[in-house]
């Protein structure tokens, strides 16, 4: 099958959108497939350098969120493209500019159109003009728009199924987590990591890794550092990631007289991350505006604690201590951070982890992809076998 996915995010852009991308485009590859990526032009990639069926057009940076790109043009270019490549299926992973070219395509080539809903964009509104434009009902306006007509869509967690219901979205939607890969996740962490960071072989490390952006809530977990050293003097919360809100978290933990206890590495090599992950002692986010939690799913991949919070997706996530906890607020956030420094080896359950493991793993995601582009392909066409034409 040849496969088109429309994205405005790509590397080397870091999110947890352009991770999932990567995934899938490396299952649909193991699969047999062809997986071209149509997205935007990127200042971190020179014009003439060649990525293998990766196609970029002219972008400028988004609004407010400047690291990120919308296409400026590239409509009927990437349409003469996809008909060169003969698609099969388009697969948007954005509501914004290369998304829309992507339904231009496929309605163009006739061919199915499925979309992946990654952003609960309510959590970030703040962002344009502090939240004084743009309300949820333009949320809700915005993804009719964009749903509308589509073959399918691909919900990464049961949360943004009830919201996509909520709105009225009358396309197909399935759930269909993003996956790890297990496999890289078995690896040793051969590079001593925390010699590098200056941690000891038994130091109680708290893990944040994410985008440093306001809504990750990363400063509740700074906050929360004076009760949790009262327990574990010696614990540390290491911050991996980079964003725009980290000179501001870096100011939190200089007022609060930290910085011994609290370090940021900046962002890191993708494919170093699971290193981050085998050496921490528990994975903690404070954040409550995850579609998915995609850093959950590799937090116990490598087997690490977690502390997160409620929701019904954590909540079903995390179905057991052994694999991780739910907190409300601070003081739950505090005590079982604490428990698990302490006490985390008598929290065990080796066969619930691997079930879970199966259930997360980058080919379960592949496979459920691919049948619903199968699905998808068979009730695009009986729909249009079922239209009258009237072109005579």
């Amino acid at each position: 099958m040849n496969i088109g996915i429309f994205t405005d995010t790509y590397f080397p852009q870091v999110s947890g959108v352009a991770t999932s991308i990567k995934t899938l485009r490396d299952q649909l590859e193991k699969q047999g497939n062809q997986v071209y990526i149509f997205t935007t032009t990127d200042p971190h990639v020179e014009r003439n350098v060649y990525e293998r069926n990766v196609f970029r057009f002219s972008s400028i940076p988004f609004v407010s969120f400047t690291d990120r790109r919308i296409a400026v043009r590239g409509l009927f270019q990437a349409y003469q493209i996809a008909k060169e490549l003969n698609l099969d299926i388009v697969h948007t992973q954005t509501e914004f500019s290369m998304g829309w070219i992507g339904k231009f395509v496929a309605r163009n080539l006739e061919i199915p159109c499925l979309h992946t809903y990654h952003t609960m964009y309510e959590d970030y509104l703040h962002y344009v003009a502090n939240g004084k434009i743009l309300k949820p009902v333009h949320v809700k306006q915005g993804t009719l728009a964009f749903c509308y007509h589509l073959t399918g869509v691909v919900a990464p967690s049961d949360r943004v199924l009830t919201t996509l219901t909520d709105y009225g979205v009358k396309a197909p939607i399935r759930v269909i987590p993003t996956g790890v890969n297990l496999h890289q996740y078995e690896q040793p962490d051969t590079a001593n990591l925390r010699r590098q960071l200056g941690f000891a072989p038994d130091t109680p490390v708290i893990l944040s890794l994410s985008r440093l952006a306001y809504e990750k809530n990363i400063t509740a977990s700074i906050a929360a550092m004076p009760r949790i050293l009262a327990a574990v003097p010696n614990a540390q919360l290491l911050i991996v990631g980079d964003g725009p809100a980290r000179e501001d978290l870096e100011q939190q933990v200089k007022d609060a007289d930290l910085t011994a206890h609290v370090s940021f590495t900046g962002e890191v090599n993708n494919d170093d991350v699971f290193r981050y992950y085998h050496m921490a002692n528990v994975f903690l986010s404070s954040s409550d505006s995850e579609s998915q939690g995609l850093t959950y799913i590799e937090a116990m991949a490598a087997g690490t604690k977690i502390v997160v919070m409620t929701s019904p997706y954590t909540d079903e996530l995390l179905s057991s201590r052994a694999l991780g906890a739910t907190v409300k607020n601070s003081d739950e956030l505090v005590a079982n951070v604490v428990d698990y420094l302490l006490h985390g080896d008598e929290h065990q359950d080796a066969k619930l982890l691997a079930r879970k493991l199966s259930e997360i793993s980058a080919d379960t995601f592949g496979q459920n992809i691919m049948a619903f582009y199968r699905d998808a392909q068979v009730s695009y066409e009986q729909a249009h076998e079922d239209t009258p034409d009237f072109s005579d």
